[in-house]
């Protein structure tokens, strides 16, 4: 059978240019005021070519299209505590006149721009503050820890490493930004080793709402700390982290591809494999990243198909499959092909990276549950249940995929403590299910969000009718319908809170910046 490849169509992308035929915008009285502080660190929409290249530098199309009023691309710290004095400034002077102090939606963050929530690290009409000159990877002389700009992707990361036989708790996909990912928990290759990837943070560099800079880590500011561990952009603007590492070679990563017969198998494989806890303590299983179980609908060839990926961090001494993967159900199942081989950990990433590249409409949905078959069979069958609807109405392009992966008590375990609310938890293994969409016309985009809403309604009612769901909500996979910090649990969350109210005292993060996921969101 031939290899499905993402095609040339899917590769191509849309760029999205700012109409500016007819009238060229004034720049804002804020606009002008960044100006005058920043002359060189201020993109206007009149300088086409520069704001039409920042505009298309997201990997959602969506996030392409919200056009703000001006782009601040600060090249050093200074310079981003000068553009946040001047918002600051702003936001309570428009908070005065009023009558009350907040002035929603004033700017927007942007590090690595890989949400597909429309307006995660967009504004329309505001101040879009792109972190994307913080891209530093400065590895320590002993080799124990990184120094990493909030606006590096994992790729700039794995590149400098891989030379030097070191790696971080960092993405799994290159082209995901660091800062993200870091703030909404983060899941890694190494999570079974040391844990999540906020709980691997040794400090973070953080630009305040007052425009001054503070330490966070263990021993300064120790409540901030913990709370960037989860806490996403409630803050301030993290600028750097400085994160564990450790030596790595050649890991062994890649994709079982196989067809939709082989569903019940797969399931079945991924279920006795995430319910081997207990017996999950030999280094080599500390070694066994995954299994991530992907189920796609591609609507363009009518096809269904599966994808499975497997990952050691140690590279196996034959080259073949690692012990950790070699007895499990897995080796065995029947595929049309499969990618797995001994490569780099940027090669690793490159390979998720070009599962979806950018220039697509993208949405993304999850919830968890725990490892019941039964719940796992009820959510893969709400996802192929929906297939029939998809072809009713015809979704351009539209590729529909399920994906399954396990969140292990074990890995939450390790690493520094964080504020998710699963330290605690004996509920045993837990899955992760997360629905990743993209299509081509924004005239679908209504009924592609609708679609996967329900999709995650049904998993949960079924769910919660068989008491298999779990409160948790992985941030970076959230819909902009969903309360992550909920997830949390009410103790984690108003912990948040007080924090927030401690370093930012006006909420100029709560309600002057847009885009991220609030702390005083109702319910």
């Amino acid at each position: 059978m031939r290899r499905l490849r993402p095609s040339k169509a899917f590769q191509a992308r849309t760029t999205y240019q700012v109409d500016l035929t007819n009238k060229t915008p004034e720049p804002t009285l804020l606009g002008k005021t960044l100006v005058s502080a920043l002359p060189d660190s201020v993109i206007l929409p009149h300088n086409t070519a520069a704001f039409n290249q920042s505009m298309n530098s997201y990997w959602a199309q969506q996030e392409c299209e919200v056009t703000p009023s001006c782009v601040v691309r600060p090249r050093d710290v200074q310079e981003l505590c000068t553009a946040v004095t001047v918002l600051k400034c702003e936001y309570d002077k428009q908070g005065k006149e009023a009558g009350k102090r907040r002035a929603d939606g004033l700017f927007a963050i942007r590090s690595g721009g890989h949400s597909p929530v429309s307006g995660a690290a967009s504004i329309d009409g505001g101040v879009l503050i792109d972190l994307g000159l913080f891209r530093e990877v400065t590895p320590s002389e002993d080799g124990l820890n990184v120094v990493i700009g909030a606006g590096a992707k994992w790729m700039d990361v794995s590149q400098v490493l891989d030379k030097k036989g070191l790696a971080v708790v960092g993405g799994r996909n290159s082209a995901v930004g660091v800062g993200g990912l870091t703030l909404g928990g983060g899941l890694s290759f190494f999570s079974p080793r040391f844990g999540l990837v906020c709980s691997n943070v040794l400090s973070y560099e953080v630009v305040l709402c007052s425009g001054s800079i503070a330490t966070a880590s263990a021993s300064t500011n120790s409540d901030l700390w913990r709370a960037l561990k989860g806490g996403s952009n409630n803050f301030g603007i993290v600028t750097r982290f400085t994160v564990r590492s450790f030596p790595s070679n050649e890991i062994w990563s890649g994709f079982l591809y196989m067809a939709p017969s082989q569903t019940v198998k797969v399931l079945a494989a991924f279920h006795a494999y995430v319910d081997k806890e207990g017996s999950r303590n030999s280094i080599q299983e500390n070694h066994a990243a995954g299994p991530i179980a992907c189920f796609s609908y591609i609507h363009k060839l009518r096809v269904k198909a599966i994808a499975v990926n497997l990952v050691s961090t140690e590279t196996p001494k034959d080259k073949n499959w690692p012990a950790c993967w070699a007895n499990t159900s897995f080796k065995s199942l029947w595929r049309l092909w499969s990618t797995c081989k001994v490569r780099t950990l940027t090669s690793a990433t490159d390979e998720m990276n070009v599962l979806n590249p950018p220039g697509r409409r993208q949405v993304f949905a999850t919830t968890t549950i725990k490892n019941d078959a039964a719940t796992l069979t009820a959510t893969h069958d709400v996802y192929d249940d929906a297939i029939a609807l998809i072809r009713r109405v015809n979704v351009k392009g539209m590729t529909w995929t399920l994906v399954l992966q396990p969140l292990l008590p074990e890995w939450i375990r390790k690493g520094d403590p964080n504020p998710l609310g699963l330290l605690d938890e004996t509920c045993g293994p837990l899955v992760i299910v997360s629905f990743t969409v993209n299509w081509a016309d924004r005239r679908d985009d209504d009924f592609v969000k609708t679609t996967t809403r329900h999709a995650i309604e049904k998993i949960d009612s079924f769910a919660a009718a068989n008491q298999t769901g779990h409160r948790y909500r992985y941030l970076n996979y959230c819909a902009d319908w969903q309360r992550p910090f909920t997830g949390y649990g009410e103790e984690n969350k108003r912990f948040l809170q007080e924090v927030s109210r401690r370093y930012d005292p006006g909420a100029l993060f709560q309600r002057g910046c847009v885009g991220g996921f609030k702390l005083d969101e109702m319910d």
